[in-house]
């Protein structure tokens, strides 16, 4: 998946849990924090991959073991702060990165690709990059046009909550 989309899908997850745990549309500092998670594994793996520290961009913030050891963290923080809520935001954002970068393989056939998840138990091979899933009348579908379908949705459903985050954002920045 585009780096771009996660957050947007983490958004998504992060507004159907609050939806169906209590009723309500997100709030500010949970957003901001399941939108940071959400694109966490990629700020950990892809400097690493620049860097040559390892071989490909998805390795240890995209692995499983990589997700428990971040969340864990994230997690112990937000008890020391009694804000289990940030905590919570945190895992779905985290988890919603590995889950989304996960169908396009399975629908593409590169079941190899799925190495990441177990990495470094399971070797990862170089990502193939955007999936080919098949043809419409001559136009070839790929999963951007998913992802770009994935991307207006959540934020059409961002602005429609509000904009939770936004404003706060707004205020840090300004208070700079």
């Amino acid at each position: 998946m585009q780096p771009i989309v996660h957050p947007v899908v983490g958004y998504i997850c992060y507004a159907i849990y609050t939806r169906l745990s209590d009723g309500n549309r997100p709030e500010a500092e949970p957003t901001i924090v399941v939108i940071f998670a959400a694109t966490l594994p990629d700020l950990i793996d892809q400097p690493l991959w620049l860097l040559g520290i390892t071989p490909v961009g998805r390795t240890f913030a995209h692995s499983l073991f990589g997700a428990v050891f971040c969340i864990g963290i994230a997690a112990l923080i937000a008890h020391h702060y009694g804000r289990r809520d940030l905590g919570v935001a945190f895992a779905i954002g985290y988890l919603s990165h590995i889950a989304a970068d996960i169908p396009w393989h399975l629908l593409a056939g590169d079941y190899h690709e799925l190495g990441f998840l177990l990495w470094p138990v399971t070797e990862m091979p170089a990502y193939s990059g955007v999936k080919t899933i098949g043809s419409v009348g001559g136009i070839e579908i790929t999963t951007l046009w998913f992802e770009a379908v994935i991307f207006l949705f959540g934020v059409v459903l961002w602005w429609v909550d509000g904009r939770p985050g936004f404003e706060l954002l707004r205020r840090h920045i300004r208070d700079l």
